[in-house]
């Protein structure tokens, strides 16, 4: 097998061209070969002499594409080394980005080819430009090919800096909406990553507060989904959906209304609401893929959260048995869950048959719990203020002491 071997610096897109038009004219013989071969590097040549960057991009790629399959992972990331590298060449961010959009779009046609080290290449193409949207374009389609190639475990890594990424793009809020729903479907297609993919779809819809409703409606689908995703979701008990004007809407639409119902049930109600719309609506649950079992379990901690939140610290067995329509022996293990799932802390008191609850998760943090906390960190700070308040009023009255002291001793 042929093995590309550039010769100097000046001359490795050059050598590519020939190289690639080598291996792509092969099957057709010499004699139509060599003429074509040729061409493509006179071509070349032309463009390195004027400096016409992006025809070169264009004419190195197609060569480079047609050989994908007939060299070496070593080889293919050579080729495109160089080629990826005719970025640097122009000063022009126009041409740079047209530059990319030419590589790019001949890395995704074939994504299951090769795939990982089609998105090898894609990252260092990444690397090689500075310019914030530019480097967002190719992030998205390394996105986009590591779902359709099968080969995400090589990006996902990554997403552990998007806040820091997003600083650097500054990109606009349509972009945004583009980069977290494919992030937020490419880690649904992994259960482990349940919660992430959750994340970054409300993420997604949280970027439709204060669009009218024309533009909300671009949303209701993914609404539809984040709240099924939610309550299908094991350990997921808190979010911010249900005032989001993007899952807003489906409270008045006429298809997704019961839905929303069914959200707002999960965050602010008990165990006996879910069972009530569960008798009116099993058939619409189904058709969701909610199993009835699962759902009871949840809203068994909902419930129970939400009987910690009233306020007292104290929860009696005896409620928690009626709330949660469980038996008697059966108390202890569901508060368990629930510390287990870190909904709560707090001890059980078997001799008086109580719960003392010391801390609750919120299922939701809308404007009454930031207007709590807000009431809370005034409080601390009051009391904090009057600590040293008798701190400092406590060593004047000592300093006071002391100074009388030693005038006795004089």
């Amino acid at each position: 097998m042929a093995t590309l071997v550039p010769t100097s610096e000046e001359d490795a897109a050059l050598s590519v061209v020939r190289f690639a038009s080598e291996l792509a004219w092969a099957d057709a013989g010499p004699e139509v070969a060599e003429p074509q071969v040729s061409r493509l590097c006179m071509e070349a040549e032309e463009f390195i002499a004027m400096g016409k960057w992006l025809e070169l991009a264009s004419l190195m790629i197609t060569s480079a594409e047609l050989i994908f399959s007939k060299v070496t992972e070593k080889d293919v990331e050579s080729i495109f080394t160089v080629i990826c590298n005719l970025v640097t060449k122009t000063e022009n961010p126009d041409e740079v980005m047209e530059i990319i959009k030419v590589i790019s779009a001949k890395l995704i046609q074939q994504p299951n080819e090769k795939p990982a080290v089609r998105l090898k290449i894609l990252i260092n193409l990444y690397n090689l430009v500075e310019t914030p949207y530019c480097r967002f374009y190719i992030y998205m389609k390394a996105l986009n090919l590591a779902a359709e190639g099968k080969v995400t475990e090589y990006i996902i890594p990554s997403l552990k800096n998007i806040d820091n990424f997003l600083k650097d793009w500054k990109i606009g809020i349509s972009e945004q909406r583009e980069l977290f729903l494919t992030i937020s479907k490419i880690l649904k297609e992994n259960k482990s990553m349940a919660k992430d993919s959750f994340k970054f779809l409300t993420n997604y819809l949280a970027t439709f507060n204060g669009e009218d409703a024309h533009e909300l409606s671009e949303a209701k689908e993914e609404a539809v989904h984040a709240i099924i995703d939610f309550v299908k979701s094991p350990d997921i008990f808190q979010c911010d959906l249900l005032d989001m004007p993007a899952v807003l809407q489906l409270e008045k639409d006429a298809k997704y209304a019961v839905l929303y119902q069914l959200l707002k049930i999960f965050l602010t109600q008990r165990l006996d609401a879910y069972l009530e719309y569960h008798t009116a609506n099993s058939a619409l649950e189904k058709n969701y893929g909610l199993v009835h079992e699962e759902c009871v379990a949840k809203m068994r901690l909902m419930s129970l959260v939400d009987l910690s939140s009233d306020g007292s610290g104290q929860i009696a067995y005896e409620l928690i048995r009626e709330t949660l329509k469980i038996n008697d022996d059966e108390v202890e293990l569901w508060v368990v869950k629930a510390i287990t799932a870190k909904l709560i802390d707090c001890k059980m008191d078997q001799m008086n048959q109580v719960v003392v609850v010391s801390h609750h998760t919120d299922r939701m943090f809308g404007q009454h719990q930031w207007q709590a906390l807000r009431t809370k960190l005034v409080t601390w700070r009051d009391n904090i203020s009057n600590v040293i308040n008798t701190i400092q009023a406590n060593k004047v009255t000592e300093d006071g002491s002391q100074a009388v002291q030693g005038l006795v001793v004089r």
